[in-house]
């Protein structure tokens, strides 16, 4: 028989991690019950050979307004071919679990248009699409322990010969300790072949990184090495001290070599970690930090996609911890509570932990893990009688990951440079601990002066650079402002080659005298000709939202321009929105929704058509971030 037709295939596709923990939870589930599982990422298998699969279990997140996440998008594009028949995956039984969140508008969309266009193509389901929800007491596995539940029985009905457990093996008061998906391998006291002693320091540090990443479980292969290298030039904070909001105007440049991007675009930041915590937990798990190790998996077949690890270069375990093991910043999963079940000696905390890797303590444990962001440095001291080894450390303890900024600047204007507009990330959790935002924090702290290397890549934005002939609509609240000061900027080179069409903008801020980001800029380009002058047709609308009894949002001075957006719009103008991807966007989607109505006199459905027509033409785009 086929071996795909022996194993249960669980493709998932990962934003953050949330469904690379669910993913990996259905491997282990289905590896209890006696089946044989491959967990891979969309991006990591071919799409062309999903026919000759028998089972397949989709998990996918959903991002922004409704995106799916990058790893799923060449899965989704070749998913949508329209040479793909109505019988193309006849053959393939699926079910489909997403991770989302409630307060979004588009909610789970990327695993709603998955679970309808597998049906399609002529799939066959196997249980009702399960929706997680991040608005939920559980989070997403208040959604996702019913689910698995109802997948299992109706797995173990058609495929008895394949699971052929029981069900009880999954009761966690039975369980077994798994084997560790990686071991650990220990050199001598130096570095075998030595650093590339006779590179430079930054092509050193460079293929570290690389190194420590191809070696990190959590980390895909495809986030090796970064681009380049940045320092900062410039750290200013564009807020009023003491107005509650910090928000800094960054300035970078390449250590070595140069920099290419264009506007629209985004910058991903690999931000370093308190020396103080990473000495902290290796203190903690007894741990050498001068050792030379290799991670290597005990099984490579079960790690397809997730991986690729060799036993040569060896790297110092400390580098290995700081490079890519998120210890004092992200919440460990639930899995990481079953394993350390297994490893307190104290009685006490023993059962603490197995009762938060029950379902009948899933509540709690949410509340006390991710509500309180509780990190993997606190839950250890937490728990002081556990003592992990360090292989299901490296598996279990969240990945480092970057962090992606919109880019405020334009290369044409700053040759060289990037600059980004930031917000200084803090806020307290439902008992009052202070939490800090990891990269932003770690970025505000770097001196200028000191040339500290900031690990970069450069990625496509979702909103492209507009070409100087169209008109565009741009709506910014707050930190959203960012990627409009690079299209300014832009279109005032522009300006100096040839005409430019109007340009729109309207901000949002909380006070004048506060956080009016980039006041002067904005003003001086609302002068004779400049790009937002009413002169050639533009604009520069502010809200202020506290400085007067009634709350003003951007979506009040739209109302008030109604009938100049609707001319742009009505000579082909773009819409570009970037911000807070909590309600603004709908509020502004609904905004023009009403302004069409009122100014064609057509009916609001109408109008809502007309604006989903602009989003399929490519004149309407959303950049948001929570």
């Amino acid at each position: 028989m086929d071996d795909t037709h022996n194993r249960l295939l669980v493709l998932y596709a990962s934003q953050t991690g949330n469904a690379l923990d669910a993913a990996e939870r259905v491997g282990r589930e289905a590896e209890r019950l006696g089946c044989r599982a491959a967990v891979i990422s969309m991006d990591d298998f071919n799409a062309n050979s999903l026919p000759c699969e028998d089972m397949v279990i989709f998990i996918v997140s959903t991002t922004g307004q409704g995106d799916p996440p990058d790893s799923m998008k060449v899965f989704w594009r070749f998913l949508l071919q329209k040479s793909l028949s109505p019988l193309w995956l006849e053959r393939v039984h699926y079910a489909v679990f997403g991770l989302g969140d409630s307060a979004y508008q588009k909610y789970n969309f990327a695993a709603k248009k998955l679970d309808k266009r597998l049906a399609d193509l002529g799939g066959t389901l196997l249980v009702e699409k399960g929706l997680g929800d991040d608005q939920h007491p559980s989070g997403y596995e208040g959604a996702l322990d019913p689910w698995l539940s109802n997948l299992w029985q109706r797995l173990k009905q058609m495929k008895p010969s394949l699971f052929w457990h029981d069900l009880e093996v999954l009761d966690p008061a039975g369980r077994t300790l798994d084997h560790p998906k990686f071991r650990i391998i220990y050199h001598d006291d130096e570095e075998p072949g030595s650093l590339l002693s006779s590179t430079s320091v930054m092509k050193s540090l460079k293929h570290q990184m690389a190194r420590a990443h191809s070696m990190s479980p959590g980390l895909s292969i495809h986030d090796g090495g970064p681009q380049c290298f940045l320092h900062m030039t410039k750290n200013q904070r564009l807020t009023k001290a003491g107005c509650g909001r910090d928000v800094r105007h960054f300035e970078l440049e390449p250590l070595s070599s140069s920099i290419q991007y264009q506007v629209g675009d985004v910058v991903e930041i690999l931000p370093g970690q308190s020396p103080d915590a990473v000495d902290a937990f290796l203190s903690r798990c007894d741990l050498n930090p001068d050792s030379f190790i290799t991670v290597e998996a005990n099984d490579p077949a079960s790690c397809v996609g997730s991986t690729k690890i060799f036993s040569r270069n060896p790297i110092r375990l400390r580098s290995l911890v700081e490079l890519t093991m998120d210890v004092a910043s992200a919440s460990p999963r639930r899995y990481f509570f079953e394993v350390m079940s297994f490893f307190a000696s104290a009685e006490h905390e023993k059962e603490k932990l197995q009762y938060f890797g029950s379902p009948e303590g899933r509540d709690d444990l949410y509340q006390y893990n991710q509500k309180e962001h509780r990190t993997v440095l606190e839950v250890l001291e937490d728990f002081q009688s556990v003592h992990m080894p360090f292989e299901w450390l490296v598996q279990l303890v969240p990945p480092l990951r970057k962090r992606a900024f919109s880019i405020s600047s334009s290369p044409s204007a700053h040759p060289n440079e990037v600059h980004l507009t930031v917000s200084i990330v803090s806020w307290m959790t439902p008992f009052k601990r202070k939490r800090l935002g990891l990269c932003s924090n770690w970025l505000a702290g770097l001196d200028p002066s000191k040339g500290v290397p900031i690990p970069a890549w450069f990625k496509r934005g979702s909103i492209p650079p507009p070409p100087p002939s169209l008109p565009l609509i741009l709506i910014g609240p707050g930190t959203g402002c960012a990627p409009f000061h690079a299209f300014v900027e832009e279109r005032e080179i522009q300006r100096n080659s040839g005409p430019i069409s109007p340009t729109l903008f309207f901000f949002g801020c909380r006070n004048e005298n506060s956080d009016f980001l980039y006041r002067d800029f904005w003003l001086s380009h609302t002068n004779t000709s400049g790009v937002l002058s009413e002169e050639i047709g533009g604009g520069f609308f502010v809200a202020f939202s506290r400085d007067q009894p009634q709350k003003v949002y951007v979506q009040h001075k739209m109302r008030e321009e109604s009938e100049r957006i609707w001319g742009l719009l009505a000579n082909g103008a773009a819409v570009y929105v970037a911000g807070s991807s909590s309600k603004m966007p709908a509020d502004v989607f609904s905004c023009l929704e009403e302004i069409i109505a009122k100014e064609t006199g057509l009916a609001r459905e109408t109008a809502t058509r007309l604006l989903r027509k602009l989003e399929r033409e490519g004149r309407y785009f959303v950049d948001t971030w929570s």
